[in-house]
């Protein structure tokens, strides 16, 4: 019984990341840019959005690498991608955000530098979204089970 409750668990979380990245990424940032006249507060305010959904993703992806654990999985591909989609959010959070943070607070927004920055972090989000599509792609993965040992011929 608390198995199944352990698994409801990991596909709300596991929706909730993959809808936060998908939506952001793919229908909000990109609406904000085709809409907006200034694209330095559509950066702004999409780089906010980011900033959430990366700390969605911290919590999800924490959540998901628990249940890993008291669901007794193994090694297998889903864990490895669980593993890479929070390395990612890690990498992105707190190491590519505050460079282009402080870019664009020098005015260098416009900067070479900067462009490589942004789209190494974009190849990255979208690595971490195609991620989050294989799992859920994948579906629920089979709960382990006790083997039963079988009935001895009388």
């Amino acid at each position: 019984m608390l198995n199944n409750y352990l698994l409801a668990i990991e596909r709300i979380l596991l929706t909730l990341w993959a809808g936060s990245l998908w939506a952001a990424g793919f229908l909000v940032a990109p609406t904000l840019f085709a809409l907006l006249d200034d694209r330095a507060l559509a950066g702004t305010i999409a780089g906010n959005l980011f900033t959430k959904v990366g700390y969605i993703g911290l919590v999800c992806g924490s959540g998901l690498l628990l249940l890993q654990w008291l669901l007794k999985r193994g090694a297998g591909w889903r864990l490895w991608a669980l593993v890479t989609m929070l390395a990612l959010v890690v990498i992105i959070q707190f190491g590519l955000t505050p460079m282009l943070a402080e870019l664009r607070v020098q005015g260098l927004s416009g900067s070479a530098r900067f462009g490589q920055l942004h789209a190494l972090t974009g190849g990255l989000y979208l690595l971490t979204s195609m991620l989050a599509m294989a799992l859920v792609a994948a579906g629920q993965p089979k709960p382990l089970r006790a083997l039963k040992s079988a009935p001895t011929p009388q």
